[in-house]
């Protein structure tokens, strides 16, 4: 089975990015890898009521590098307010729902894995579940493995009041430009980065410090051993 889409390894920044922009509209979406390694994310709620997955042009979604997959593979259908995957023999090997074969109509789940081929496709639903795998926070410290060297030392820099008290205040760009002996631009670029990265690019200019501070902490990506 393929690795899930979701995992933090497999991700570059502007895939997260592009997911939490996803997680933001509330709705159910799909995430796959297409056969350039390039991350694919389709709104499920613009397709309509079934939404149809294969190496056919005329599927809603086209897999069509991987000769495993059937021309019209598997099927994803709207039932009330809930989205299922059904095969029905649709396909010659199989649709399997988090590693388990799927034999009759199954009820997806926010964050559920479906594996036709050699494709993994992700199923969001953020505004309905609890579960939510692509945030930053729910992935944890597994971020800090997108984080370049220079990225790492300016958020440590950062969250290096925070040693001392949790209601600390986070370091100043002056503060972090002299401990780090680089410019005050250089660290302002390299926050920009890292407010992508952990998804409050859109917050208030007031408030992205703090919350990519406690992020960073809650998360585990920057430990109070790094501090």
């Amino acid at each position: 089975m393929a690795d899930s889409p979701l995992d933090a390894h497999v991700a570059t920044p502007q895939d997260l990015k592009d997911r939490i922009a996803a997680e933001r509209r509330g709705t159910p979406f799909l995430v796959y890898r297409d056969g350039d390694n390039q991350q694919r994310i389709v709104d499920l709620i613009p397709t309509g009521e079934r939404v149809t997955v294969g190496r056919r042009p005329s599927n809603d979604v086209v897999l069509d590098w991987d000769s495993e997959i059937s021309r019209v593979h598997a099927a994803l259908e709207r039932i009330g307010d809930d989205w299922t995957v059904v095969d029905d023999g649709l396909s010659h090997n199989g649709t399997y729902l988090n590693g388990k074969r799927v034999t009759s109509r199954e009820r997806l789940h926010d964050g559920d894995v479906l594996n036709v081929g050699g494709v993994a496709i992700a199923y969001r639903a953020p505004g309905g579940e609890s579960v939510s795998r692509p945030t930053v926070t729910a992935m944890g410290p597994h971020v800090g493995e997108l984080l370049t060297p220079a990225q790492r030392r300016v958020l440590i820099a950062l969250c290096r009041p925070f040693k001392e008290s949790t209601y600390a205040t986070p370091a100043t760009n002056q503060q972090i430009a002299d401990e780090l002996v680089v410019s005050v631009d250089a660290v302002k670029s390299t926050l920009r980065a890292l407010f992508e990265v952990f998804g409050v690019d859109a917050l208030p200019q007031n408030q992205k410090r703090a919350s990519l501070a406690l992020q960073a902490l809650r998360t585990g990506v920057i430990t109070r051993r790094d501090l």
